[in-house]
């Protein structure tokens, strides 16, 4: 598991690192959202085809939803709207961190299976908050 320590060394990096993109493509958080995105889409092919329009849509629309708020967010004129997008991409990393939960209780994945996402999605969520906590640094001039 990751340590406290850790996810706040990777924060304050990314948070000192976000300067001169020129689009939201370029952003550590968005690739590292790529990756999650990527990472279920791989996973709920697994699952049983009577969770498609359940489970299996709920976990894709989530880890969609992180990449596309971050890009929608990057389009914004102002700081905190671009902030308000982060935090909902944000919410749906905790949303699919849920989700492994259920896919563990019904015996979809294993509790690794489940680990190894959370890993990945906790790393993002670190990157995102980086970002969020760069864009407050800007606000405030």
């Amino acid at each position: 598991m990751v340590s406290e320590r850790d996810i706040e060394n990777v924060v304050e990096e990314a948070a000192s690192s976000y300067s001169g993109y020129r689009s939201f493509k370029d952003l550590e958080c968005w690739k590292a959202c790529v990756d999650v995105r990527r990472w279920f889409l791989a996973v709920v092919k697994s699952f049983p085809k009577e969770e498609r329009y359940e489970l299996v849509s709920q976990m894709n629309r989530a880890s969609r939803s992180t990449t596309a708020n971050i890009a929608e967010g990057y389009g914004r004129y102002h700081f905190q709207e671009n902030i308000q997008f982060c935090r909902t991409s944000r919410g749906s990393l905790y949303e699919l961190i849920d989700h492994l939960t259920v896919a563990v209780e019904e015996e979809y994945i294993s509790q690794e299976t489940s680990d190894e996402g959370e890993a990945l999605v906790r790393k993002s969520i670190a990157i995102l908050n980086g970002y969020i906590k760069y864009l407050q640094n800007q606000k405030q001039g």
